[in-house]
């Protein structure tokens, strides 16, 4: 009866063990999201995809609406006033990180979630 009990106990702890080590794991490749440019991000506009760009911002179109644009073509963002920490002009050089905003019939748009000046 002992061994019994023993071998239950045993696969019991094998099977935590292994659904244990199966929920911890996480995925360590490439990027699921490689739109590093306008033209990506245009060419296949996934609604919340991680985008990380680096360009200029040329106008503001709206309240928190900008054009920004890199050197494969321009869309619109969107930037919270808090976001910019340091004065950014038209010639400035910046990076932003965000999200793909794709509604039903509108153009893709970035939610940007950080900005940083690259050249002043």
């Amino acid at each position: 009866m002992n061994t019994r009990v023993l071998l239950k106990v045993s696969a019991a702890i094998g099977i935590i063990g292994a659904v244990t080590a199966t929920a911890s794991a996480q995925y360590t490749g490439p990027s699921s999201s490689n739109m590093n440019t306008v033209s990506d991000v245009l060419a296949d506009p996934r609604d919340d995809a991680y985008v990380q760009l680096q360009g200029t911002i040329n106008e503001q179109v709206g309240d928190e609406k900008y054009i920004f644009a890199d050197a494969t073509g321009e869309i619109r963002v969107e930037i919270d006033n808090d976001r910019f920490t340091s004065p950014v002009t038209e010639n400035s050089v910046v990076e932003i990180r965000g999200e793909v905003e794709k509604d039903f019939m509108e153009s893709p748009e970035i939610d940007v979630e950080s900005l940083s000046v690259i050249t002043p």
